[in-house]
C-alpha cells in the first residue's frame, strides 16, 4: 500500500475508532504557521492530533518523534517517515547535540509542528512539568504561534500493554494562543503554558 493509501486508510480508521473530533475554543484552524503543544499519554497522540487537523493544515504539520521507539521496525519507520513525515529526536545524544536543531530547520522550511512538552508519556490526570524546550524553541521562531492543545482519551484506544484498538470517542480541544511575554523568564512561561493546556480538559 502507498504512503497515500495508508494515509487515508488510517484517517478513515482513526475516525471510526475516535471519532477524532476537532474542538476550536479561542483560536480558528488556520493556514499560518504554528507550534500545538499539548498533553501526552499515548504513542497515538500525534496520530490523534494529525488526523483532527482540517486537510488543508495536516500536509504542512509535523508531530515530533522519538527516533529510538519510531524506528524499532522498518514498518514503523516507513509509516512515521512516509505517511506522517515525522520529525525524529534523539532520547540519548551527545553533549554538543542541539536537541532543537531538527525542530528548527522544519520551522524555518514553513512547517508546522506538534510539540509534546512534557517529553514523555504520562499517566496522570494533568500532565507534568513542561521541559525548556518549548521556551527555548518560542524564543528561537518568534513568528510560529504557539496553541494549547488537550487530547482527550485518546490513552484508552490503546491501553498500556494491548495490541487490539478499543473504540472510544476522543477528542482534541485547541485554544487560544499564547506567547513568551517581553523579558518573561522559562519556569513563569512554561507553568503558564502547561496551564494553558489543562485549562482546555473541561472545555
Amino acid at each position: 500500500m502507498g504512503a497515500k493509501l495508508m494515509s487515508l486508510f488510517l484517517l478513515g480508521l482513526i475516525r471510526l475508532l475516535t471519532g477524532a473530533q476537532a474542538r476550536w475554543y479561542g483560536c480558528p484552524p488556520k493556514a499560518e504557521q504554528r507550534i500545538y503543544f499539548a498533553n501526552h499519554q499515548s504513542h497515538a497522540d500525534l496520530v490523534m492530533i494529525w488526523a483532527a487537523l482540517p486537510k488543508e493544515l495536516r500536509h504542512s504539520t509535523r508531530a515530533i518523534a522519538a527516533r529510538d521507539y519510531w524506528t524499532k521496525t522498518p514498518f514503523k519507520q516507513w509509516l512515521t517517515t512516509q505517511v506522517f513525515n515525522v520529525i525524529y529526536v534523539s532520547r540519548e545524544r551527545t553533549a554538543d547535540e542541539d536537541p532543537l536543531e531538527p525542530l528548527i530547520d522544519a520551522l524555518g522550511q514553513g512547517d508546522s509542528i506538534i510539540l509534546f512538552p512534557e517529553g514523555t508519556r504520562g499517566h496522570a490526570g494533568e500532565p507534568q512539568a513542561f521541559k525548556a524546550g518549548l521556551y527555548n524553541l518560542a524564543r528561537k521562531c518568534p513568528q510560529a504561534v504557539l496553541v494549547p492543545a488537550w487530547i482527550n482519551n485518546v490513552q484508552h484506544v490503546l491501553p498500556k500493554g494491548e495490541v487490539v484498538p478499543v473504540p472510544i470517542l476522543c477528542s482534541v480541544t485547541f485554544g487560544a494562543p499564547v506567547q513568551v511575554q517581553p523579558g518573561e523568564a522559562c519556569k513563569p512561561f512554561l507553568e503558564r503554558a502547561r496551564a494553558a493546556v489543562i485549562a482546555l480538559r473541561d472545555v
